[in-house]
Parts: structure tokens; C-alpha cells; sequence
């Protein structure tokens, strides 16, 4: 397991943008597909973007595909997730994770931050 830490949450007014990073701890960050989860008050944790080891493949649900863009630098052991043109309902914890992905629906993630929170203001 890697220990993964969140930052870059905050709160911004709809239209705006955030970046949010996560640094993960030891040396097999590499070998981890990595993700980003939100979870909004009320409802469940839901998948957002995933990125594989080598970063050849992303993915991305529906509802912030073309607005978010995630990448990773595993020099650095971070992952990052740009988030532009943000709108009230993408309010939500945010949680990095890692793990394994093959799909938007299909994954299991081995460890996980604390979340930071995102708050978008309309």
C-alpha cells in the first residue's frame, strides 16, 4: 500500500477552475493505476478519473469528461487533476486512490487519502 495525501481543494465560484494533487509515499507508486473519487453530501462516493500506470490510459466519467483532466508525474509520485469550468454539483470530496482500474465501472483501489474538499459557489 502507498500512504496518499490530497491538496489543492477549495472554494471557487461556478466556471472557475482547480487543480488538485496527491502525493503518495514509497516506491511502488509506479506500479498503481491512480484515481480520483467524489463524494458529495447525501450521496455515494462515485468514480471521476483514472489513470493508468504509464498514464497511456485515462478515464473519465460522464458527467466531468472534457472539463477535468487528470495526469500524473511518477518522478514526483503525484497525481493531479485539473478541473475546469466547475459547476455547483461537482461539490464534494474529493479522495485520491490506488489501485487498479480497467474501466470507469470497474476497479479496486488498495488505498486511499483523506479527501479535500471542493466547494463550488453558483
Amino acid at each position: 500500500q502507498v500512504q496518499l495525501v490530497e491538496s489543492g481543494g477549495g472554494l471557487v465560484q461556478a466556471g472557475g477552475s482547480l487543480r488538485l494533487s496527491c502525493a503518495a509515499s514509497g516506491r511502488t507508486f509506479s506500479t498503481y493505476a491512480m484515481g480520483w473519487f467524489r463524494q458529495a453530501p447525501g450521496k455515494e462516493r462515485e468514480f471521476v478519473s483514472g489513470i493508468t500506470r504509464n498514464s497511456a490510459i485515462t478515464y473519465y466519467a460522464g458527467s466531468v469528461k472534457g472539463r477535468f483532466t487528470i495526469s500524473r508525474d511518477n518522478a514526483k509520485n503525484t497525481v493531479y487533476l485539473q478541473m475546469n469550468s466547475l459547476k455547483p454539483e461537482d461539490t464534494a470530496v474529493y479522495y485520491c486512490a490506488a489501485g487498479l482500474i480497467t474501466s470507469p465501472r470497474d476497479y479496486v483501489m488498495d488505498s486511499w487519502g483523506k479527501g479535500t474538499l471542493v466547494t463550488v459557489s453558483s
